[in-house]
């Protein structure tokens, strides 16, 4: 009895002796016991915050640590951003943004935040595609009956967005410019909003990110006529690019990415990289953001440092010449 009481004693050591084997390499990796939390700039829902509870859980998963993400709406992306710009440079607030972040810097005077220098980017996490949308009854069926039916209707089309110098304004805008049509801005309070008004048939174009749009284009409530991106998008390879029908140089993608506040500690800022260009490596992950019309990508920092810098001096020359600055 005393042999068995043992057996069973020592095989109850192995299994507790596995499952701290299995669960320490993760509790290894946290930072800390504190929270992490990644800040959403923009509304629950919008693509920035499904990427970021992407991340947020396979980092819990990873870690086994606690992270959650936070939605700080407001000021097209800026308020958000401003919190992280001066947040604790330690690792436990980050910032997923989207390309928008460049575009408010180069508008806003008083953004209080510099694209690069007030964060250390960390990774390149997934690009999306934007579509050129318009409303059923706009006799359109292709971008270049689109821009033939503008010219012939100067200053009497509407076109939304989810705000001013965001990036489905400014998309609209440097399509405006490469196409020499004259439209009205009406912008709305958040995604949401310029989405119905689209609908409603109050503005009869936008740019709308293609997993928002596909849908709605699929039930014919929009007619979708070309992608932003270089090439055709895998989640709707029947839509012809812009350059395809003849409109070169408006290239609109989205780009997602995870950064940290200027100052993170570069172990960190190598630790957090690693762990998110594992993450969008798996294929599950990859499979989720696909659903979402996104396709994963990494980087290095560096890699995303020079994507960021470029990136502000394109959108910088795109609102100049569309003669867009704060008033």
């Amino acid at each position: 009895m005393r042999n068995l009481n043992f057996i069973g004693w020592a095989r109850t050591l192995v299994a507790a002796s596995a499952l701290v084997w299995t669960i320490s390499p993760a509790a290894a990796q946290k930072i800390s016991d504190r929270a992490i939390t990644i800040v959403a700039p923009f509304t629950a829902g919008t693509g920035i915050d499904i990427v970021a509870r992407v991340v947020a859980e396979e980092l819990r998963k990873r870690w086994g640590q606690t992270v959650v993400v936070e939605n700080r709406p407001g000021a097209s992306g800026v308020l958000g951003t401003q919190f992280v710009a001066r947040a604790q440079p330690d690792g436990h607030t980050l910032l997923m943004t989207v390309n928008g972040h460049v575009i408010n810097a180069a508008y806003f005077k008083n953004a209080a935040y510099a694209p690069v220098t007030s964060f250390a980017p960390i990774s390149k996490v997934a690009i999306g595609s934007f579509m050129l949308a318009v409303h059923p009854k706009v006799p359109a069926k292709s971008a270049k009956e689109f821009v033939e039916y503008a010219k012939a209707n100067p200053g009497k089309l509407n076109f939304s967005s989810p705000g001013i110098v965001t990036t489905h304004h400014v998309s609209m805008e440097l399509f405006r410019l490469a196409t020499g049509i004259d439209m009205v801005h009406v912008p709305s309070s958040g995604s949401a909003g310029a989405i119905r008004d689209l609908l409603g048939g109050e503005v009869q174009a936008m740019f709308i990110p293609i997993h928002v749009g596909l849908p709605l284009a699929q039930q014919g409530l929009i007619r979708a006529l070309a992608v932003g991106s270089d090439t055709r998008s895998s989640l709707a390879p029947d839509i012809p690019t812009l350059a395809e029908q003849g409109i070169p140089g408006v290239n609109v993608d989205l780009w997602f990415a995870l950064m940290a506040p200027a100052g993170t500690p570069p172990d960190l800022v190598t630790r957090y990289n690693k762990a998110v260009n594992e993450i969008i490596s798996t294929e599950s992950v990859r499979e989720l953001l696909a659903k979402q019309g996104l396709i994963a990508q990494g980087s290095t920092p560096e890699a995303l440092t020079a994507l960021i810098g470029q990136d502000f001096d394109r959108w910088a020359t795109v609102l100049k010449n569309a003669g867009l600055r704060e008033q």
